[in-house]
């Protein structure tokens, strides 16, 4: 599936859910039927030619060729004309996504092995979820906080790599209220195939209250926290089982002893979670030496931490 929204459904193409979809979807079009017209009267003309022009007897010479400006001339311009429209038309559509009026909405998004961010200039940042206005301009300002990473909307029609150590930008207005599925489409690692996310396109009210929400766990308790944190930043590299996937198993490791490749052995406990969270290099456990996860400090604030922690402690 790529998108939520199953309604909007085709069998050809996603839905087309930004001003992008259309032009787009319309060039593929035209690239499809060109190319096909193209094969049908390359392959049909060599069958043809082959078949009429085939010898008769072992000396049969009448199927010399001669030369024709003319036709030579006609099948060198002809396909001339047709890229050079498919690279105007493609230059059009990508020099609109990277033109982006003054009245845009802007968002940061920021990648990093395996999850996306996303943050707002009124200083909300959500996790997993982007939440637009529908016909609303908005301009994304793409980051990466360890490798190359690749922000796609199938739906949007919109692809931008995530490049550490540089912002990257791309535009869109989204035409329709839905949720649409997000990929990174450029190989990270091993999580890569589960660095997944959405866009929830609202209306401008929704999205205005969604803004005025405060704390977003609010009414759960800091185990619920923390399961919600793991759910979605923690469990493409983490089991909840003991048994380890590119991190170690998160059952029973509380109080756990753990050992290092260097320094002396320590128990899991909140400090020893809380700085692996936030500076998982500082102690490397024996037997995933080149296995370091990226840093969330910055990322994650004490309640949530904390909420990992007590999460972990159910884990027995």
């Amino acid at each position: 599936m790529f998108f939520i929204n199953p309604a909007y459904a085709n069998t050809f193409m996603p839905p087309e859910a930004s001003q992008f979809a259309g032009p787009l979807d319309s060039l593929y079009s035209f690239l499809i039927i060109s190319s096909l017209i193209a094969c049908v009267l390359v392959i049909g003309g060599f069958i043809y030619f082959a078949v009429k022009y085939r010898r008769q007897t072992e000396n049969d010479k009448t199927a010399y060729i001669t030369h024709n400006n003319v036709l030579e001339f006609t099948w060198s311009f002809v396909p001339f004309v047709i890229f050079m429209v498919v690279f105007a038309w493609g230059w059009i559509i990508y020099n609109d996504m990277r033109t982006f009026p003054e009245d845009s909405l802007e968002v940061h998004v920021v990648a990093q092995k395996w999850n996306w961010s996303f943050l707002y200039k009124s200083g909300k940042e959500s996790a997993e979820e982007m939440v637009v206005p529908v016909n609303k301009p908005v301009k994304l300002i793409i980051s990466s906080k360890d490798v190359l990473h690749s922000f796609y909307v199938p739906a949007f029609r919109i692809k931008q790599d995530a490049v550490p150590g540089r912002y990257t930008a791309l535009g869109f207005t989204a035409t329709k209220k839905g949720n649409f599925q997000i990929f990174c489409t450029e190989y990270c690692g091993t999580g890569h195939s589960a660095m997944l996310a959405k866009v929830r396109v609202v209306s401008q009210e929704e999205y205005e209250e969604w803004l005025r929400q405060g704390d977003p766990y609010e009414g759960m308790s800091l185990a619920e926290v923390g399961q919600k944190i793991y759910s979605q930043r923690c469990f493409v590299c983490h089991n909840t089982t003991d048994q380890p996937l590119v991190g170690p198993g998160f059952k029973g490791i509380w109080m756990r002893e753990r050992t290092f490749v260097k320094g002396d052995p320590t128990v899991a406990d909140e400090n020893y979670i809380r700085e692996s969270i936030l500076n998982p290099a500082a102690k490397i456990v024996a037997g995933f030496e080149g296995k370091v996860m990226t840093p969330f400090a910055g990322q994650l604030d004490d309640k949530e931490i904390s909420g990992i922690i007590e999460y972990l402690k159910t884990l027995k």
